[in-house]
C-alpha cells in the first residue's frame, strides 16, 4: 500500500480584536451579542450562528409552521427572510401585511419555535422575484434606484417605516428573535448608499445586532456593515456552453478566501456593466468573522441551464465552509416556496424584465432540504448531522483557527486542513467533488498534527479513504474532566448528558484512541447498539444511515435523541411525524414510558441498545399509482432567445403541447397529498380546471405538485397536463449525467403520494 504521511503544525490563535466594530449590543444587555474580528458571541460566549433562507411570501401561511418546525429540527437557530417591496406596496402608498405577507406573524411564529431572525429589508431583494422586488410602479417612474437619489430615498424610508413597525417589540434588545438586519442586496459599488440605508433604519429606530450586506463579487462594503458570503456548486446564471462554472470546484477545497467573484455575475455584467475580472476577490480580512448568508442550499434552474445539485454536493460544500474557517453558516435556500402571482400575471424574474435568464413562472423549489410543498430531502438530514455538532461544539470551534494542510484544484492531491484553538481541534479532509470532476479514493492516509504541547497521529496506521467523503476527526477532545478522546476516525454529532454520539463514515475503519493512546474495541459494528461504556461517559458508534436518521428534540419535558424513519419535528412537548408510508419506526433515548399517537395507531417494537423502539400505523398514508397513457404527438416552437445576453427563453406558446390528463381518486383526508409525475421533456404547465397551478422545466427530477388546497376541484377536474417535447438541437443544458434522453415525451410514473401527520405524546406514568 502507498502511504501518505501528512504534517501539520499548528498554534494557539491570537486572541480576536474587539470593540473595532459597529455592531452587536452594549455591556450590560441582557444576553449580549457581540461581534469580534474572528467569531460571534452571545452572553459572554462565542456563538456559531445557523441560518436558513425561509420566504414567509412564498410559502401559505398555514404551513409557516411546518416549515419552521422542519427547519428547527433540521439544527438552524435562525432563519433569514426577504421582505419583497412589492409583496407589501403594490400601490403607491397602499401597504399590505396580512395573509402570508404578515411579516410580524411569521417572525413570531419562528421565535415560538426557537428561532432566531434576520430581515433582509432590501429595498432591492432580488432572489429571482421581478424586477428585483421593485414594484412595477416604481420602476416606471425612471427613478436612479439603488443611489442616494433623494427621491428614490424617500420612497425607501417609508417603506423602511413600514417593515420596522411591523418589527416593534420583536428585536433581541427587547427580547424578541430579530438579531439582524441587511440592506439592499448584491450592491458591488455603491458603499456610500449601503451606509445611508442602515442609517435610514436606525434614523426610523431599528436597533440589531447585526448589520449586513452581501460581499462576494468584490463588493465595496463599508464599514458599518458586516460582509456576509456566498458559495454554490452550481449556478443556473451560467451560460449553456459551460459545462461546469469555474468558480465551483473551489468551494469543496479548504480556504481562507471568502470571496466568490462569479455568484450573480451575468446580472452584475448584465445591468451594471461591471465584469467579474475587474473585481478583486476578499482573501482575508483580519478585522471581520468569515460569515456566509448563502451556501447553496440546492439550486434553481433557468430555461437554458438547468444544474442538478445533489444532496451530497450541499452536505460536503458546506463541512469545506467550516473546515476553512467559517463562522456562521448560511444557506440559501433552505426551504422552497412559490412564486407569487400579481395582476400582470407571476412575479417571476425573466426576460420580459430585463433579467438574463428565464426561470419558471410558479416553482421557486430550488431543490432545498425543505421543497416547495415540505417535501423533506436528503440534505436536511445530511445538514442536521453537522449542525448537531455545530450546536454541541460551535463555541469551542467558533473559536477556532483553521490552518490549510494540503490540497489545490488538482485531484489527486489529498485535501486537508486542521481547525484548532492550539490545545485541540478537529482534523478535515476530504475526497469529495461533483461527478463532473471527480475526486479519487486516497491509498494509505495518516496525519501528524502537532499541537504546543503534544503530538496525534491519527489513525494509528495508516487507512484507504475511499473517493467521495469528507470528515471531521476530534483531537483530543474532552469526554470527562479527566478522560480525553485522543483522536477518532468517527465524526461527533452530539451529546446528552454522559452520552457522546459519534458517526461512522462508510468505508472507513472506526478507530477510538483515549489520552493514554488506549485503543478502545467496538463492542459490535457501528450502529443503535455500538455502545461503549468507559469511566463516566459512554460512546455511542452509530453507522451512516443511522446518523441520517438521529435527531436531538425537546420531547416530554427534556431533551432527547430520537432515530426516526420519517420526518419529525418537536411541537408543544410532542413530536410532529410526517410519513408518506403507512408504517414508520421512531426510537427514543432516554424513551419515556410509554407514547400515544393522533392520527395513528402506536405499539411498543422492543428496544435496540439503549434504544426503545416504537411503530406508528397511520392509514391511508402512502403511494397510490395512477393509470396514466403516454402523450400523444406534440410540437415543439421554434427556439427564441432574449434578454440582455441574448440566452435560450422559455417557450410561451403551448399550441403544440401534448395534453394529458390525469384522473385523481379520492385524495381521502391524509395531512397532504402530492402528485409526483416522472417524465422527460422539455417544460410542463399543470392545471386543475383553468386554475394554473405548477410548471416544471425538466432537469432529471420528478416533477410535485401539491392538490391538497385543491381537493374539491380536482375531484371534479382531475389535473391537466400541457407538456412540450425535448429536443436536444435547443441547446439547453442539462447535467451530464441525465443527458442521453431521446426526443419527445416520455411519462415513466404518475403517482398520488398521501403524507399523514401524526402528533406523538408521552404517556404520563
Amino acid at each position: 500500500m502507498h502511504e501518505q504521511a501528512h504534517d501539520l503544525r499548528v498554534f494557539a490563535p491570537e486572541p480576536p480584536l474587539r470593540g473595532h466594530l459597529p455592531f452587536g449590543e452594549p455591556p450590560g444587555a441582557p444576553d449580549r451579542i457581540e461581534v469580534t474580528s474572528r467569531w460571534f458571541e452571545r452572553g459572554g460566549r462565542p456563538w456559531f450562528p445557523i441560518t436558513g433562507e425561509i420566504h414567509y411570501a412564498r410559502i401559505p401561511r398555514e404551513r409557516w409552521s411546518e416549515v419552521l418546525g422542519h427547519a428547527r429540527a433540521g439544527g438552524l437557530d435562525s432563519v433569514a427572510t426577504y421582505v419583497f417591496w412589492a409583496v407589501h406596496e403594490p400601490e403607491p402608498g397602499r401597504f399590505e401585511w396580512t395573509g402570508n405577507r404578515d411579516l410580524r406573524a411569521f417572525i413570531e411564529l419562528a421565535a415560538a419555535h426557537g428561532l432566531d431572525v434576520i430581515v433582509r429589508m432590501g429595498p432591492w431583494g432580488h432572489g429571482e422575484y421581478r424586477n428585483g422586488g421593485f414594484p412595477d410602479w416604481l420602476v416606471e417612474r425612471g427613478l436612479k434606484t439603488r443611489t442616494n437619489d433623494p427621491d428614490y430615498l424617500a420612497l425607501v424610508r417609508a417603506l423602511y417605516a413600514q417593515i420596522i413597525a411591523q418589527l416593534d417589540g420583536l428585536t433581541h434588545a427587547e427580547g424578541g428573535p430579530v438579531v439582524g438586519a441587511q440592506v439592499d442586496n448584491e450592491l458591488y459599488d455603491r458603499p456610500d448608499h449601503l451606509a445611508r440605508l442602515r442609517e435610514i433604519a436606525e434614523d426610523l429606530g431599528l436597533r440589531v445586532p447585526f448589520w449586513t450586506a452581501t460581499g462576494w463579487g468584490g463588493a465595496q462594503v463599508p464599514d458599518t456593515l458586516l460582509p456576509v458570503y456566498s458559495a454554490y456548486s452550481e449556478g443556473f446564471w451560467e451560460d449553456s456552453t459551460v459545462e461546469w462554472p469555474a468558480f465551483a470546484p473551489f468551494h469543496f477545497r479548504y480556504s481562507e478566501v471568502r470571496d466568490d467573484l462569479s455568484v450573480g455575475a451575468d446580472l452584475r455584467e448584465a445591468l451594471d456593466g461591471i465584469a467579474a475580472e475587474a473585481a478583486e476577490p476578499l482573501k482575508h480580512d483580519d478585522r471581520t468573522p468569515f460569515a456566509t448568508c448563502e451556501l447553496g442550499g440546492g439550486m434553481h434552474v433557468a430555461y437554458h441551464r438547468r444544474p442538478l445539485v445533489s444532496p451530497e454536493d450541499v452536505a460536503n460544500l458546506a463541512l469545506a465552509k467550516i473546515g476553512s474557517g467559517s463562522a456562521w453558516q448560511g444557506y440559501y435556500m433552505y426551504a422552497g416556496g412559490t412564486q407569487r402571482t400579481g395582476p400582470h400575471g407571476t412575479e417571476q424574474e425573466s426576460h420580459d424584465t430585463g433579467y438574463p435568464n428565464d426561470v419558471p413562472a410558479l416553482t421557486y423549489d430550488f431543490h432545498a432540504p425543505i421543497g416547495e410543498y415540505g417535501q423533506i430531502r436528503p440534505h436536511h438530514h445530511a445538514l442536521r448531522r453537522q449542525h448537531l455538532w455545530l450546536q454541541t461544539e460551535g463555541r469551542r470551534i467558533a473559536a477556532m483557527a483553521s490552518t490549510v494542510g494540503g490540497g489545490d484544484e488538482g485531484p489527486d492531491e489529498l485535501r486537508w486542513a486542521v481547525r484548532s484553538d492550539g490545545r485541540s481541534g478537529y482534523l478535515f479532509t476530504t475526497t469529495y467533488q461533483p461527478p463532473k470532476r471527480p475526486i479519487a479514493a486516497q491509498p494509505g492516509v495518516q496525519f501528524t498534527v502537532r499541537f504546543g504541547d503534544a503530538e496525534v497521529t491519527v489513525p494509528t496506521e495508516p487507512i484507504d479513504l475511499p473517493a467521495g467523503v469528507s470528515v471531521a476527526w476530534p483531537l483530543r477532545h474532552a469526554l470527562t474532566d479527566t478522560l480525553e478522546l485522543r483522536s477518532a476516525t468517527a465524526q461527533l454529532l452530539t451529546r446528552l448528558d454522559d452520552l457522546v454520539v459519534l458517526a461512522a463514515t462508510d468505508g472507513v475503519p472506526v478507530e477510538i484512541v483515549l489520552g493514554d493512546g488506549t485503543l478502545v474495541d467496538l463492542p459490535a459494528a457501528p450502529g443503535p447498539d455500538c455502545l461503549i461504556d468507559l469511566d463516566g461517559v459512554r460512546l455511542l458508534i452509530l453507522d451512516d444511515a443511522s446518523a441520517n436518521r438521529l435527531y436531538r428534540l425537546p420531547f416530554a419535558g427534556r431533551d432527547r435523541l430520537v432515530l426516526a424513519d420519517a420526518p419529525v419535528y418537536a411541537q408543544d412537548g410532542g413530536l410532529v411525524v410526517h410519513t408518506d408510508h403507512e408504517e414508520v419506526a421512531v426510537a427514543v433515548l432516554p424513551a419515556p414510558d410509554a407514547l400515544e399517537a393522533e392520527g395513528a395507531q402506536v405499539e411498543t417494537a422492543g428496544s435496540e441498545g439503549p434504544w426503545t423502539r416504537w411503530t406508528i400505523t397511520a392509514p391511508g398514508v402512502g403511494p397510490v399509482p395512477l393509470a396514466v397513457d403516454q402523450p400523444g404527438p406534440a410540437t415543439a416552437p421554434e427556439p427564441r432567445r432574449g434578454g440582455p445576453m441574448d440566452r435560450l427563453s422559455a417557450p410561451t406558446d403551448y399550441s403544440g403541447a401534448a395534453q394529458v390528463h390525469l384522473a385523481v381518486p379520492d385524495l381521502g383526508d391524509a395531512d397532504r397529498v402530492l402528485l409526483r409525475l416522472d417524465w422527460t421533456g422539455d417544460t410542463g404547465r399543470a392545471y386543475i380546471g383553468d386554475a394554473f397551478v405548477g410548471d416544471h422545466f425538466w432537469h432529471g427530477r420528478v416533477w410535485d405538485l401539491d392538490l391538497s388546497a385543491h381537493r374539491d376541484a380536482v375531484a371534479v377536474h382531475g389535473v391537466r397536463l400541457e407538456l412540450l417535447p425535448w429536443r436536444r438541437s435547443t441547446g439547453v443544458w442539462v447535467d451530464p449525467s441525465v443527458r442521453d434522453v431521446e426526443d419527445g415525451i416520455t411519462i415513466r410514473s404518475a403517482t398520488i403520494v398521501r403524507i399523514g401527520k401524526v402528533m406523538l405524546r408521552a404517556v404520563p406514568s
